[in-house]
């Protein structure tokens, strides 16, 4: 089965308004995951966090990981 990809004026409204809430809950999250990096101590991240900022670019993957298994929990 191929799906035609549209073009933004081609789609409906419905269309659009979908795509546009999952691109912004995805920047959502990428942003949420790279401050909680960005603030959370070294010793407080499973791994070196360059690492883990470079996974964070990776579309909703990066940031449901390092959430997952990312960070050090007490």
């Amino acid at each position: 089965m191929h799906l035609k990809q549209k073009k933004w004026r081609e789609m409906r409204r419905g269309q659009r308004v979908v795509v546009a809430a999952v691109g912004a809950a995805q920047v959502a999250l990428t942003a949420s995951a790279f401050r909680d990096l960005v603030k959370r101590p070294a010793d407080q991240v499973n791994g070196p966090k360059i690492a883990w900022g470079l996974a964070l670019l990776v579309n909703w993957v990066g940031p449901l990981a390092y959430f997952a298994k990312g960070r050090v929990t007490s």
